[in-house]
Parts: C-alpha cells; sequence; structure tokens
C-alpha cells in the first residue's frame, strides 16, 4: 500500500483538519461543565430535588455510553462523512431547547440526546482525523483532542462565571444555549475540511473517489487500488473486535482509559470536598481556586506528554505515566492527616503525570485496529470510559463519607496500579509506524 497520505507533508489542510475534528472533546468538555454552573440557577427556578439534579447530570454520561458504541458502529457502516456535521447539528438544537425547557424530565431528556451526540463525534472526528494526518503528526495532534476537551471544561467555567455574575441565577437558560454558539462555529470550520476519509472510500469500493480527495487535498497522484488496505474479508463487526485478533487490543484500550478517568472525573468532580477534608475553607474562592489550578496542571501535563509519544514512544510513555500516577494518591492513602498544602501538591503530581494516559486515549484505539473497525473501537473505548467515570463519581463521596480519606486514596491507588498491569501487558510500541502497519 501507498504511503502517500502517511509521508504527506503537513500542511494548513492538516491543520484546519485538527482544529474542526477538535469540536467535539471541546463541546465535551464544556457541555459536561457548564450544567455545573447552570444547576445553581435552575435548582431555584425549577424546584429541583437531590434526585432531579442527580439525573441531570447522569443524563448526558449515560448518552456518551449508549452514543459511543452506536454511532461508531455506524460511522464504519456508513462513512464518516454522513455522520460529520450531523451530530454537531443535533447538539446545537439541543442545547437552543433547553433555553425553552420547563420540566426536569424535558431536560434530562435534551441531557442524554446531548451526550449521544458528544459521544457520537469522537468515533467520527478521531477517526477522520487520524486517517488523514501524516505519522509524525499523528500522535500529536490524535493525543492534542484531550487538550481540547480541558479548553471546553475550562471556557463552559468562564462562561458560567460570567453570565451568573451579570444574570444572576436566571442566567441558567442562557449557560445551557450558549454551546450553540460554539457548535455553529465549528460547523463553519468544517465546511473547509476534507468531507470523507480516502481510506474509508478505499474499503467500500470508491477508490476512485478516494484518489480524486487525496489528489485534490494533498496534491498527490495516487493509484487508487494502492487505497486498499489488505485485511480480511470481514467488513467490520463486534465479533471481529473481540475476535482473537483484536480482543488484547481492545480489553487494553478499554482497560487503560476505565482506571485513567475513574480517579480522574471523581478528582475534578468533587475536588472542593476533597481539599475541604484537608482543611482547605469550603465554599470560598480558596477551593475553587485549588480546583481551577488542579484543572490547568491536568492540561499542562499533556504538553510535554505530546512530546514524548512521538519521541520515547508511547508504550514506555504510558506505562512510566501510569507508575508514577499511583504514588501521590498511595502517598494521600498512607497519610491523610498531611497538612492541606502537602495534599494539594499531591494531587497536581497525580494531575501532571496524567498527561500520557490523557494524551493516548484516543491516540491508542485510532491506531490500533485497521479502517474498517477503528471507529467502532475508539466508540467502544468512550463507552466503557465513561462506565468508570460515572462510578467513580458515584462512588468517591460515598467512599468519603463511610471510609474517610485514607481508605479512599488507597482503593484509588489500587485502580492506578491495575491500569499500570494493563499497560504493561498490552501497551504495544506504534511510534513511527504507518496507521495500516500499527494495525496489523
Amino acid at each position: 500500500m501507498t504511503t502517500v497520505i502517511d509521508d504527506a507533508p503537513f500542511t494548513g489542510f492538516h491543520r484546519r483538519l485538527s482544529i474542526a475534528c477538535s469540536g467535539g472533546p471541546l463541546l465535551d468538555g464544556y457541555i459536561l461543565s457548564i450544567i455545573g454552573t447552570a444547576l445553581i440557577g435552575m435548582t431555584a427556578e425549577l424546584n429541583l430535588s437531590t434526585g432531579d439534579t442527580q439525573l441531570i447530570g447522569a443524563a448526558s454520561l449515560v448518552g456518551m455510553f449508549i452514543g459511543g458504541a452506536l454511532f461508531g458502529i455506524l460511522t464504519d457502516r456508513f462513512g464518516r462523512e454522513i455522520m460529520y456535521t450531523a451530530d454537531l447539528v443535533v447538539m446545537g438544537l439541543c442545547s437552543i431547547l433547553s433555553f425553552w425547557a420547563e420540566s426536569t424530565w424535558l431536560i434530562v431528556i435534551l441531557r442524554f440526546v446531548l451526550g449521544m451526540a458528544v459521544a457520537a463525534d469522537y468515533p467520527i472526528a478521531t477517526s477522520l482525523l487520524g486517517e488523514w494526518l501524516p505519522i509524525k503528526q499523528r500522535g500529536k495532534l490524535l493525543g492534542f483532542q484531550i487538550i481540547a476537551w480541558y479548553m471546553g471544561s475550562v471556557l463552559a467555567y468562564v462562561v458560567g462565571y460570567l453570565l451568573l455574575t451579570f444574570g444572576g441565577n436566571g442566567s441558567w437558560r442562557w449557560q445551557v444555549a450558549s454551546a450553540a454558539v460554539l457548535c455553529a462555529f465549528f460547523l463553519i470550520v468544517r465546511q473547509s475540511t476534507a468531507p470523507e476519509s480516502p481510506r474509508w472510500l478505499a474499503e467500500h469500493g470508491k477508490a476512485d473517489k478516494a484518489a480524486a480527495l487525496v489528489e485534490k487535498y494533498l496534491q498527490v497522484r495516487v493509484d487508487p487500488d494502492d487505497l486498499v488496505e489488505k485485511h480480511s474479508e470481514q467488513k467490520g463487526s463486534l465479533r471481529e473486535l473481540f475476535g482473537p485478533k483484536y480482543r488484547k487490543r481492545i480489553v487494553f484500550c478499554c482497560g487503560f482509559f476505565v482506571c485513567q478517568v475513574a480517579v480522574l472525573f471523581a478528582m475534578l468532580t468533587f475536588g472542593p470536598q476533597i481539599l475541604e477534608s484537608f482543611g482547605m475553607p469550603s465554599g470560598t474562592w480558596m477551593d475553587t481556586l485549588g480546583v481551577g489550578l488542579i484543572s490547568l496542571v491536568f492540561l499542562i501535563g499533556c504538553l510535554p506528554a505530546m512530546r514524548l509519544i512521538d519521541t520515547v514512544g508511547r508504550r514506555p510513555t504510558i506505562i512510566w505515566c501510569f507508575g508514577l500516577m499511583i504514588i501521590p494518591v498511595l502517598f494521600i492513602g498512607i497519610w491523610p492527616s498531611m497538612p492541606a498544602m502537602l495534599a494539594f501538591v499531591m494531587l497536581c503530581l497525580y494531575a501532571f503525570f496524567c498527561g500520557g494516559p490523557n494524551v493516548l486515549d484516543w491516540t491508542y484505539p485510532n491506531e490500533l485496529f485497521p479502517t474498517h473497525i477503528r471507529a467502532t473501537a475508539v466508540g467502544i473505548a468512550t463507552s466503557v470510559s465513561r462506565i468508570g467515570a460515572a462510578l467513580g463519581t458515584y462512588l468517591l463521596p460515598w467512599s468519603l463519607h463511610h471510609l474517610g480519606m485514607g481508605p479512599t486514596f488507597l482503593y484509588a491507588a489500587g485502580l492506578t496500579a491495575v491500569g499500570f498491569g494493563i499497560c504493561v501487558w498490552g501497551a504495544p510500541e506504534t511510534k513511527g509506524a504507518t496507521l495500516q502497519s500499527a494495525a496489523e
């Protein structure tokens, strides 16, 4: 097979495509975070109970679980182009409809559909991006998607804070509707990028059209037959994904993803309560600023990791990072009465070391599977990771209340150690490999 795509020079087209494809992760971070500030006014105006707020908070995660798996399969079957903008249209409409919501159940339904659409964008956009990127930029720009997630989360808190400050509690409707502005922006950006993956087209008997797209966007002529990947006669299914050839890979991708986000989401969601347990005043700017700084460190940790996966390699980066992530949470578990500032430093160290798994969350699933099941694999990994996120956010407050800080963080260290073991067992090295050879 020709390496014209893998060896192509990095151009403005790749930059535009990378920005367009970052829309899904950015909107994920924004939509999941803006509800936190919106619930302040929503609870008062709609007289929400604790159970109502739990339903609203969980609805998008449940939607993501279903949407990732379902739309990953559909993307491999019907193509990236059909799903490429439809998910953004759905996100925009649900955000706008949320403005007029008057009942808890309508908000829950809209949040559920929003979650499905956000999760759908991961297998769609990351597969499309990975199938166009040159080797040298593939790991870095697939890893950039998690940075887009943190950017969306930070933007949501900024927008929510400004609207609460100047609009009061009644601004919650504008907060939930504000995601439609981002949807419109990325819809416009996506119109100037490639409509379909040439690899997917070649896989589905449209090699001539694939070659035309390569020539249009990369200015290189290619024999259509050279774009067809050599693989089994199967055309993609869950049975194949979990069959002997790919079983270890999908278990690895799902396993390390779950072990990472279960602790990460719990830490970000209940950061103020954790810091309060160490003696930091609650309900003040101190605990909010502390969680904000920890979130910033999560983002900063991704920057060196993006370089390390292309220099040191994927396998040593994720193994060493998971190993180092164990140390600070284990230290807190052993010494739960440590000073608040030292605990804050330990949480920041965990956030920084988490950079390696963060940038490989979508890099590995896109590299380890061939075109005909790539989006399915990304969707399954995303869906399973949301189980970990939901369990982490559900169990952490219960554990802090019933077990205490020490045992809670010892369990977190144990789960991180499981992730370390999964990486030692299953993490392959794909640095410098073409997309086809990495999948083989």
